[in-house]
């Protein structure tokens, strides 16, 4: 996977941290660059521990099934895409909550940060080199989030579903890449 693939894939991963960051920026009233910094340094680092995670338990069995990897690479983007793409389209009412208490920023980065932990088992199959992937797509998250707080606190709503959607497109993309790319059709 090369870096050109990896960006897109960091931005594609960083679309739920966004989603999330907009809704803060949405609900913190005197918006500061601290609260920005904060949010974004939060999902940024679990955005790249998660791969970390993922990947240690996806390297102690990618031998056995390396016949498939390509297979399993394509269903969990293709899961972790869909589902964002649910999500973007869900009218689900949604309350947002300006805390950025260290319990609050916990539980919002490991509920935007599960997706990364399949993607990590996917680098695996994949043998993709962790640190620059996990760092880009820690950085790329951090910025984006970072944006993304501040675009909620001026624009509002309108922009996290179609981040999620962009996001989710992305990643359904790029498991239909490595699928055909190992079928040899690409």
């Amino acid at each position: 996977m090369g870096f050109g693939e990896l960006f897109i894939l960091a931005i594609g991963v960083s679309m739920d941290a966004l989603a999330v960051a907009i809704c803060k920026g949405l609900s913190i009233r005197s918006l500061k660059p601290r609260h920005a910094l904060i949010v974004g340094t939060w999902f940024g680092l679990f955005q790249a521990i998660m791969p970390t995670i993922g990947y240690l338990l996806g390297y102690a069995f990618a031998d056995m099934i390396s016949a498939v990897d390509h297979w399993i690479a394509f269903v969990l983007l293709a899961i972790i895409g869909g589902n964002m793409i649910r999500e973007a389209f869900s009218h689900e009412e949604e309350s947002y909550d300006a805390s950025l208490s260290f319990p609050n920023m916990l539980m919002l980065s490991l509920a935007t940060s599960i997706d990364a932990l399949a993607l990590g088992v996917t680098f695996a199959f994949l043998k993709v080199d962790l640190l620059p992937a996990v760092t880009l797509i820690g950085v790329c998250t951090l910025v984006i989030s970072a944006i993304g707080v501040k675009v909620g606190n001026v624009f509002g709503e309108r922009f996290k579903s179609k981040a999620e959607l962009f996001g989710g497109v992305v990643l359904v993309l790029l498991g239909c890449k490595i699928l055909l790319e190992h079928l040899g059709i690409l």
